[in-house]
C-alpha cells in the first residue's frame, strides 16, 4: 500500500466512469450522509455484493465512507481464506469502512475496470477514487495495519464519515456468533494459513483427513494450502520463460498453471496442462493428470470451465 501509506489517492489508474455513469436501481436509504465528507449513511450491512449494475451507488457512497473492494472468485483458495477475515475486520470497525464484494467471474466490467490480473485483489475507494491496497491472502494483523493506514488517508482526502446498520444486519451477525466452531485441527489450519506456515496448515488438514477419509473440506482445503505453497515464492515472468524455454518440462508447465489458476486465469491453466498431457507418451502422462484432476477440484466439478476440460482430457485418454 505503497500510495495509501503516503495519502496519495490513486487518481486515474483505474478507469470507473462507465460504471459510474450507468443508470441505478434505487439506493438504500441514506441518513444524513454528505458526500465529499462527514456524515452517516444508512446500509443494508456492512459487508455487500457489488455487481457491475449496482457499483455506482458504492462510489456514491465512497464520498461518505471508505469502501474495501474486495475482488474474489468462487474457485479461488486464496480468496476464501482472505475474505472471512476482511469481513471479520470491517464489522468490528463499526461502520468505519464498508466492504464491497466483487465476484470477478460474474462481474467482467468491474475485473477489467479494477485489472483485475490476479486475485484475491484488494482495493479502496476513497471520494469516488481507487487506492491500491494488496494482492494474495495475507495475515490478518496485515489487514488490520492497511485498514489503519486506509483511514488515515480518507481523513488526509476529507471523507470522515461511516455508515450505520439497519435491523437485518444484527441478525447476520448474532447468527455469524452463533456457528459452531472449527473442528480443531480446521482451526489449527485456518490459524497456520494466516500466520503464512503453509507446512503446519498441510500437516493439520492431512492428519484431519487420516481420521476422517470423507472430510470434504479437509481434503479441499488441503489442495489449497498446498497450491499457495507451489506460488508463494515464485516469480510470474521467470517461470513463463523457463516454460517458454522448456515446453516439456513438466514442473515449468506445472508451475506456470499453478501461477494462472492462483491469477485467476483459469481456462490458461487448464490448457497449458491439457496441451502438455496430448504431447506426452501415454507411460508419462499419469503427474500430469493428476495435477489436472487436483486443479479440477479447486476449481469446483460444476465451473463450466472444468466440465470442458474434463471433456477434453477424455477425449485425450480415449
Amino acid at each position: 500500500m505503497t500510495d495509501a501509506a503516503s495519502g496519495a489517492v490513486m487518481r486515474g489508474a483505474v478507469d470507473l466512469s462507465a460504471l459510474r455513469n450507468r443508470p441505478q436501481p434505487p439506493a438504500a436509504p441514506a441518513g444524513g450522509a454528505e458526500p465529499g465528507g462527514a456524515g452517516t449513511a444508512v446500509v443494508p450491512s456492512l459487508v455487500v455484493d457489488v455487481t457491475d449494475e449496482t457499483f455506482g451507488q458504492i462510489l456514491e457512497l465512497s464520498r461518505t465512507v471508505p469502501v474495501v473492494v474486495d475482488l474474489w472468485a468462487e474457485w479461488c483458495g486464496p480468496c476464501k481464506q482472505l475474505s472471512p477475515v476482511l469481513e471479520r475486520v470491517v464489522r468490528e470497525l463499526g461502520g468505519r469502512l464498508l466492504l464491497a464484494k466483487v465476484d470477478v467471474d460474474a462481474n467482467p466490467q468491474l475485473s477489467q475496470a479494477f485489472r483485475a490480473q490476479s486475485i484475491p485483489m484488494v482495493v479502496a475507494l476513497v471520494g469516488g477514487q481507487p487506492v491500491p491496497l494488496f494482492t494474495g491472502a495475507v495475515p490478518e494483523q496485515q489487514v488490520r495495519e492497511v485498514f489503519a493506514q486506509l483511514l488515515q488517508v480518507a481523513a488526509q482526502n476529507g471523507v470522515t464519515g461511516t455508515v450505520a446498520v439497519h435491523g437485518a444486519e444484527q441478525g447476520a451477525v448474532d447468527a455469524m456468533d452463533a456457528e459452531p466452531p472449527l473442528p480443531p485441527l480446521h482451526a489449527e489450519a485456518f490459524d497456520a494459513i494466516e500466520a503464512g506456515d503453509y507446512d503446519r496448515a498441510v500437516a493439520a488438514y492431512e492428519k484431519a483427513l487420516a481420521e476422517n477419509p470423507r472430510d470434504t473440506d479437509a481434503r479441499t482445503g488441503l489442495g489449497q494450502v498446498r497450491l499457495l505453497q507451489r506460488v508463494q515464492d515464485a516469480d510470474l515472468q521467470q517461470a513463463r520463460d523457463a516454460a517458454a524455454a522448456k515446453p516439456t518440462d513438466r514442473e515449468a508447465q506445472f508451475l506456470v498453471a499453478d501461477l494462472d489458476l492462483s491469477g485467476g486465469h483459469v481456462d490458461d491453466a487448464f490448457d497449458r496442462l491439457l496441451e502438455l498431457f496430448a504431447g506426452l507418451d501415454p507411460a508419462e502422462r499419469g503427474p500430469v493428470r493428476e495435477r489436472l484432476l487436483e486443479l479440477f477440484t479447486l476449481v469446483g466439478d460444476g465451473d463450466p470451465r472444468v466440465i470442458r476440460a474434463r471433456a477434453r482430457l477424455a477425449s485425450l485418454l480415449f
